[in-house]
């Protein structure tokens, strides 16, 4: 068993990009982190800073359903207030044995148009 609720982490999560806590996601997520979706492919903890930090703050996440195991999560929400509309994902959260984020898989829903315009822009 681990020593580490995975939900209160992803919880922490959200709600550190939410609010663009900068200090506390540095803090959740592991050195070696990993994040992916369909623009990133597996890129690294300094990538992830370029390319998704600057959308810190945007908008906020509604947790739709949580499914907890012993070492990951997966969690499907939906967007409020986000610039270009609502959308609707699942990401799946992995964690090191000192329960900081190892991995995110990002599994995207419906996306309005503009938006996908711009994250593919922004993926360059």
């Amino acid at each position: 068993m681990t020593a580490f609720d995975p939900a209160a982490i992803a919880q922490a999560y959200f709600a550190a990009f939410q609010t663009a806590d900068r200090a506390a996601i540095e803090a959740l997520l592991a050195p070696d982190f990993a994040f992916t979706s369909p623009f990133d492919d597996a890129i690294d903890r300094a990538a992830w800073f370029e390319r998704c930090w600057p959308f810190s703050g945007s908008f906020r996440f509604a947790a739709l359903r949580v499914h907890a195991g012993e070492d990951e999560v997966v969690v499907l929400y939906e967007t409020a207030d986000k610039p270009g509309g609502t959308f609707r994902n699942a990401e799946c959260f992995r964690f090191d044995t000192e329960g900081r984020i190892r991995s995110i898989d990002v599994y995207f829903g419906f996306l309005p148009a503009p938006m996908i315009a711009a994250m593919q822009r922004a993926a360059g």
